[in-house]
């Protein structure tokens, strides 16, 4: 089955079609009106049954493009993102919208009174939100369905999960609602989706895009049609801001797209030694790591790999953090009826922390740190499989069987949470398809600061056959 953006009419025919790229482009010349580019975008969003928006806002959407339209007809320049609308995951604010967190819970929130630091940088270059998009309740699941809002779907199968919980941003850029869409990676949550949707995926070395979570390792970021799109977005809305003290200055080209240089050096393992992984999306990454190998011209060690195992301290971690931030929200344990199964075993997980272990997890993040730094002092790249298992369904529940093995523990990204532990970038780039005809995802990891040259390789891999969206 091919992505339903494919079967969409011509960018060069319909204002609200063709990457965040070419939608400004036309915009900025005065070849299309903004107006009619998000009404394109509200058009097809209504006509959508991927439950990929969860909240819309014609009216602000309208008002902002006539803005950028006037803009355009004084003969000023309204930024690189002019006109282009975008989705806004519903774990972060987006003045005049609810941020409701997938939850019932919060489902009488007001409209946010002020935008997060993305949103903000975004809406500065021009680009327009239309809706929010659904994630999983409080970003904590791989997958994407809510007691508050149901299950959202994959457009490459209607009857599995897009993942979690970038969910309803990467099911409203597959299905090509939206070019753009905000997201965020605690533990995966960028990378899974993508993987799971033909797209490419990356979570930003922590720091460059700042955040208003109070997430020790969640890092903002975006889904897009492109990895251009991709590139763009990333650095109008990369630099320091006074609100987030791990925010790193803004460094011109950190996110630019070139080609990788020669003579770089890879390892790839399918398992690290620990995770269970469905033998087909095994395969298809260790080709697709071959293959990427043979493009961009870099060795590739096939070595066997074991690193300690991120996920166990991870979950230590997201459930301390998913407990506080509960308990902020409403009487506990009372808040615990109004969610889903999956958020209240967090939370209790959470509950039950002691010190002792919530010492010996930080003590495991920092074996893992030592880890990887070790392996990428000695290559330059760290390839695995993006997710351990193609999409399962859309209602979920995460499979805690793959290969015949417990992955209770593991889940679905066991490889996703140690670039949120390290602080490392990370992108998921298409790979391949199951004999099913469903994406699998390929997870390459730099070193800090190396955004660019994940980008790189991902836009070799766009330019070719490589990816099975094309």
């Amino acid at each position: 089955m091919q992505p339903s953006h494919q079967k969409t009419p011509h960018p060069r025919t319909t204002p609200g079609r063709g990457s965040a790229a070419e939608i400004a482009a036309r915009v900025r010349r005065g070849h299309v009106r903004a107006i009619d580019v998000v009404d394109a975008a509200l058009a097809a969003i209504a006509a959508d049954e991927h439950n990929a928006f969860v909240h819309v806002d014609p009216g602000g959407a309208r008002r902002a493009a006539a803005e950028i339209d006037a803009v355009v007809a004084a003969g000023g320049d309204p930024g690189p993102l002019a006109g282009v609308p975008f989705g806004v995951k519903d774990l972060e604010d987006c003045a005049g919208m609810p941020t409701r967190a997938g939850s019932l819970l919060l489902s009488g929130a007001p409209p946010a009174g002020a935008d997060s630091p993305l949103v903000r940088r975004l809406r500065r270059a021009g680009a327009i939100p239309v809706g929010k998009t659904a994630t999983a309740e409080f970003g904590f699941d791989s997958a994407t369905s809510t007691r508050l809002h149901g299950p959202t779907r994959n457009p490459w199968s209607p009857s599995l999960t897009p993942g979690g919980s970038s969910g309803g941003s990467a099911a409203a850029v597959a299905a090509g609602l939206v070019p753009l869409a905000t997201a965020g990676d605690g533990g995966g949550s960028i990378r899974e989706p993508a993987a799971f949707c033909g797209l490419v995926g990356l979570k930003p070395t922590h720091g460059r895009v700042p955040r208003r979570s109070s997430h020790l390792f969640s890092t903002p970021g975006v889904l897009a049609a492109t990895v251009a799109d991709t590139a763009l977005a990333l650095d109008v809305a990369a630099g320091e801001s006074p609100g987030d003290r791990w925010s790193l200055p803004y460094q011109p080209g950190a996110f630019a797209v070139r080609l990788p240089p020669p003579g770089l050096r890879a390892r790839f393992s399918a398992d690290l030694g620990y995770a269970p992984v469905d033998p087909e999306v095994a395969a298809i990454a260790a080709e697709g790591a071959r293959r990427l190998a043979a493009l961009a011209g870099f060795h590739l060690d096939e070595r066997p790999l074991t690193l300690p195992d991120a996920r166990p301290p991870w979950l230590v971690l997201a459930c301390a953090e998913l407990r506080r931030e509960l308990g902020l929200l409403g009487p506990w344990p009372d808040v615990l009826d109004l969610l889903c199964p999956t958020t209240v075993q967090g939370a209790l997980r959470g509950e039950e922390l002691g010190a002792a272990e919530h010492g010996a997890a930080l003590a495991a993040c920092a074996d893992l740190e030592a880890a990887v730094a070790a392996v990428l002092s000695e290559t330059d790249l760290l390839i695995t499989p993006a997710t351990a298992c193609p999409p399962f369904a859309a209602e979920g529940p995460i499979p805690t069987v793959i290969d015949g093995r417990d992955a209770g523990v593991s889940g679905a990204e066991p490889f996703g949470p140690i670039a949120n532990l390290t602080g490392v970038p990370a992108v998921s780039i298409p790979a391949g398809l199951t004999g099913d005809g469903l994406p699998v995802g390929l997870q390459v990891i730099a070193a800090r600061f190396h955004d660019d040259l994940l980008l790189g390789l991902a836009a070799l891999a766009e330019r070719t056959s490589f990816s099975p969206a094309r």
